[in-house]
């Protein structure tokens, strides 16, 4: 009996240092040399490990780690998936082995997580995801009874033909339970014969989840901030595990030891997490101008206020009165038409301030391209990025981007109607606010038009509005001499952009003669170069009695 249990300890001991078990797995003791089995492996401490033990400190957090291991969601954080009752029944199916390959699809990187540590909940097991070696992790999770996680969306195209290889190869002689995800489709044929598989396409959490979420995430939060930031941000656990901890740590800091209301530091928190994601063809701008600096007629000012008020209330009359089943698209998508200068791209950044958010301008040089598909990699690009951001996204001025599809002549031709058919449809599956300005509206395709809850022509200013532009291009603290006369400059045809930089050569100019104040002449002056850079002539009887103020001018 003693020799029994001997050998039971020995094998016990044995089995404790193997590969599966954590002393391995988390890399404490590592593997020194090559052995012939597995037996007769030699093993070492892995650095630091020893000094901690013998008291010499140490971060323990640094000292082991198992890359395959995916820990269980922080219960902080409500996943809106935990009430989905298709992805429990295949969770279930999972767990009981009437399945063992399941596929989650449509889902973005940042909401995969929340999906997949769902499934392995109802399949009651735990959940890995796959590292440099796929049979070792195949090996592990056979061990632990777990569930392997592959996300796929790094899977598709030639050049990670390799990998594929190697992951479908592997895949191919286990029957361990997997669970792969991706934003589109990950299907092997052969591995789909080979194993008993079946998919679910994960819907996006609406709007109740999202404020489920919020709420147990932030919830000193009151009602009608919840929803407002459920309305305005699409968010993933991770990324309001993330706000949360970023605000708490705000209001700690500012409360000096006594940590302030926590609401005043979500808005900071969530830029915090969000912004800076632009790159390549898409540019983030932070919106500083105010609804104070929108001149426009009212019609026009009404309907850039309506637009806001739209995108917030979206959410509610789509998922609570059903107008989600009925529409074809989600979101709201605005279009600016007018002629250079006339406030298009500055109403944007407007609506996108007084909803919170950043914008997103999206860089047409370096989005169209003359490689076939190239540009709807490059626009699928922008579009990801503002969703990932939750940001608004502003095509400035593109007509060249969204024109109007033609009769097919030559072979470049097809491409270029397949390009925006694909724009089409990626503007109308896009759930966020989507902005599109063009300096002439017939230049776009009517089948876009159509695709607009919003369209917004821009006209050119008419004089009284001209009057407060110029009352507006001038800052409170600039030195304005007494003989500017904003009611004679009212008389000249100019927009909005064009008074502002009119203006900004006339402070130029006094500055660079040295005067105390911003006069009229250099007021002229500026307005003259304005005309010149437009191409257009600037008549003296324009100015009315400061029409002797050209001549210097233009002697200037």
């Amino acid at each position: 009996a003693g020799g029994a249990n001997s050998a039971a300890a020995r094998l016990a001991l044995r089995r404790s240092l193997g590969p599966a078990a954590p002393l391995r797995r988390y890399g404490l003791l590592r593997e020194h040399g090559e052995a012939a089995v597995e037996l007769a492996q030699e093993l070492i401490p892995a650095p630091g490990v020893l000094d901690f033990l013998l008291g010499w400190g140490g971060d323990v957090g640094l000292l082991g780690h198992d890359p395959g291991e995916v820990a269980p969601p922080e219960p902080r954080v409500l996943s809106p998936y935990l009430s989905s009752a298709p992805l429990t029944r295949l969770g279930r199916a999972l767990g009981s082995g009437d399945l063992d390959l399941a596929g989650l699809w449509g889902c973005p990187p940042d909401g995969q997580l929340d999906a997949v540590q769902a499934l392995a909940r109802s399949a009651g097991a735990p959940l890995r995801t796959l590292t440099a070696d796929p049979e070792a992790d195949l090996r592990t999770a056979a061990v632990l009874g777990a569930v392997l996680w592959i996300p796929t969306d790094d899977l598709h195209g030639e050049p990670r033909r390799p990998t594929t290889d190697a992951v479908t190869a592997a895949l191919l002689r286990s029957r361990v339970p997997v669970c792969l995800t991706g934003l589109k489709p990950w299907r092997p044929a052969g591995l789909l014969a080979a194993r008993a598989y079946a998919e679910l396409t994960v819907p996006v959490p609406g709007f109740t989840d999202r404020r489920a979420m919020w709420s147990a995430a932030l919830p000193d939060l009151n009602g009608t901030l919840l929803e407002d930031l459920a309305v305005r941000y699409r968010m993933s656990g991770g990324e309001l595990r993330a706000v949360a901890a970023v605000a708490d740590a705000g209001a700690r800091l500012a409360g000096n030891g006594h940590p302030e209301p926590v609401a005043a530091h979500v808005e900071p928190a969530i830029a915090t997490v969000t912004r800076g994601r632009g790159g390549g063809a898409v540019h983030s701008i932070t919106p500083r101008r105010t609804v104070a600096d929108l001149v426009l007629p009212d019609v026009q000012f009404r309907q850039i206020l309506e637009i806001a008020s739209a995108f917030r209330a979206w959410p509610r009359i789509a998922e609570s009165w059903g107008f989600a089943r009925r529409s074809g698209h989600g979101g709201v998508k605005a279009l600016f038409t007018g002629e250079p200068g006339t406030g298009k791209t500055m109403s944007a950044e407007i609506v996108t301030g007084m909803l919170g958010l950043e914008l997103l301008k999206v860089d047409l040089a370096q989005v169209v391209s003359k490689w076939v598909g190239e540009t709807e990699k490059n626009m699928e690009t922008a579009f990801r990025q503002a969703e990932e951001s939750h940001a608004v996204l502003l095509f400035d001025e593109a007509d060249a981007l969204f024109g109007k599809r033609g009769e097919v002549k030559h072979g470049t031709d097809r491409y270029a109607n397949l390009e925006v058919g694909y724009l089409l449809q990626r503007l109308e599956a896009s759930d966020g606010l989507v902005i599109l300005t063009s300096n002439l509206k017939d230049n776009i395709d009517p089948a876009f038009t159509r695709r607009f809850h919003f369209v917004v022509h821009f006209p050119r200013p008419a004089a009284a509005e001209r009057r407060r532009l110029w009352r507006l291009a001038f800052p409170e603290e600039a030195p304005l001499a007494p003989d500017v006369d904003v009611d004679a400059l009212a008389r000249l045809d100019m927009t909005g952009a064009a008074i502002a930089a009119a203006a900004r050569t006339a402070a130029l100019a006094a500055a660079d003669g040295g005067g105390d104040t911003i006069a009229m002449r250099h007021v002229v002056r500026g307005v003259a170069r304005q005309f010149q850079r437009e191409a257009r002539l600037l008549r003296p009887a324009e100015l009315g009695p400061h029409a002797h103020l050209l001549d210097n001018a233009s002697q200037g």
